[in-house]
């Protein structure tokens, strides 16, 4: 499904308190967790030793929390698209949680739920709502409210 297109401000505040959509699947790969280890330097067990954590208390490697949330500028504009702006910059990302792991190997996507539009100085900010899920899990793996400003 196309990304759905927000055109300006008014718009944009239409959508308040609505669910915006899913982006597609991804495969979580153990190449990509490493890759994401050796970018940070977190090379903990439970993420790069693939061995030792199938006898840990996941089964097997999972992806790091971070690495999950950062995934959402590549997944959020297969869901919307912003039009009428000069800029978009995250601002700010609060309230992050992490409810549920992300095994390597499974498929994650997210979902975006607007809550808030207000002014700021020269332009507005968004407070959209990302959940990341895992095919087939019952919980989200990554909650986070994310601050966005859009500027004309």
């Amino acid at each position: 499904m196309p990304a759905r297109e927000i055109n300006g401000t008014d718009e944009l505040r239409g959508l308040i308190g609505q669910h915006l959509g899913y982006s597609d699947w991804v495969e979580i790969t153990q190449d990509r967790v490493n890759q994401f280890a050796d970018a940070t330097g977190d090379h903990q067990w439970i993420h790069v030793d693939v061995e030792r954590a199938k006898a840990g208390p996941f089964g097997g490697p999972i992806a790091h929390g971070y690495l999950t949330l950062s995934l959402g500028p590549m997944l959020a504009p297969q869901i919307y698209t912003m039009k009428g702006f000069s800029v978009v910059v995250v601002y700010w990302k609060e309230k992050i949680r992490f409810p549920a792991p992300v095994p390597v190997g499974s498929k994650l996507r997210l979902g975006a739920t607007l809550h808030d539009v207000t002014d700021v100085a020269g332009g507005i900010q968004m407070t959209i709502e990302f959940s990341f899920e895992v095919d087939g899990a019952t919980k989200p793996s990554c909650v986070a409210q994310v601050l966005f400003r859009l500027y004309e």
